[in-house]
C-alpha cells in the first residue's frame, strides 16, 4: 500500500505531462468522473462541506486505525479536486492524514490556478478531511 507521500509523488508526476493548465484542469475533471457516486442518501446537509462555493459531500469511515473517505459534488471541478484529495488520503492512518503536509497541490501549481473561492473550497476540504482523521486517531 502506498502512503501518502506516495501518492502526491505519483500526482505530480501526472501533472508534469501536462504543458497547458486546461489539460490540467481536465484531467481533474476526468478523476472526479472517476470516482465513485456517493449514494443518495450520504448527500445530506450533515456531511456538506462549509466553505465550499460548490455543494460537496465528504463521508468519512474509521476501518480499524485507517480511514477511508467518500465524496461528491455538484459540480465537477469541485469533484475532481475531492476525487485528488481521496487519493491521496483514503485508506491511510488516521495519525498521518491528520499531520500530512500536502505539498503537491503547489508542486502541480493548483493553488495558483483557482479562483479564491475554489482554493478557499479546497482548504474547507482539506481541513474537514483531517478534522475527521484527528477524530479517529483520538478515539484509537
Amino acid at each position: 500500500m502506498s502512503t501518502i507521500a506516495e501518492k502526491q509523488a505519483v500526482l505530480i508526476e501526472e501533472f508534469e505531462f501536462f504543458d497547458e493548465w486546461m489539460d490540467k484542469y481536465n484531467h481533474i475533471i476526468e478523476m472526479g468522473k472517476a470516482m465513485p457516486v456517493l449514494d443518495a442518501v450520504d448527500k445530506n446537509d450533515d456531511l456538506l462541506v462549509q466553505g465550499c462555493q460548490s455543494k460537496v459531500w465528504l463521508k468519512a469511515e474509521k476501518k480499524g486505525e485507517y480511514v477511508r473517505f467518500f465524496a461528491d459534488a455538484d459540480a465537477i471541478i469541485a469533484k475532481g479536486i475531492v476525487a485528488m484529495l481521496i487519493d491521496v488520503f483514503d485508506n491511510q492512518p488516521s495519525t498521518e492524514v491528520a499531520a500530512a503536509d500536502l505539498s503537491f497541490l503547489e508542486e502541480i501549481g493548483l493553488k495558483d490556478h483557482l479562483s479564491p473561492t475554489r482554493a478557499n473550497g479546497l482548504m474547507s476540504m482539506i481541513k474537514q478531511m483531517k478534522f475527521y482523521a484527528l477524530a479517529f486517531s483520538s478515539a484509537n
